[in-house]
């Protein structure tokens, strides 16, 4: 048997890598997205949104379209990364 050797990286190295520069894209449901985007006004349920969120998790923007928010990222020069 292995031993699980998973190295846990914190917010604050997150938050650094790619100085500030790195993000990725997410979907979220309407219901989530109340979490990430405390200021979103009401808006229907079951809804698909898009997020583009740093490297850390911080919220960036918050759209009904993917490209919206990957055109974002490139007009901000930010690097895009896939996470799984």
């Amino acid at each position: 048997m292995e031993n699980d050797q998973r190295q846990v990286i914190s917010t604050e190295i997150l938050a650094g890598l790619g100085g500030g520069k790195i993000a990725y894209v997410r979907s979220f449901r309407s219901e989530e997205a109340k979490d990430l985007f405390p200021q979103l006004p009401p808006v229907a349920p079951n809804l698909e949104l898009w997020a583009l969120l740093g490297a850390d998790g911080t919220p960036i923007m918050l759209a009904d379209s993917r490209d919206a928010v990957v055109m974002n990222a490139h007009q901000n020069d930010l690097e895009m990364v896939s996470i799984h």
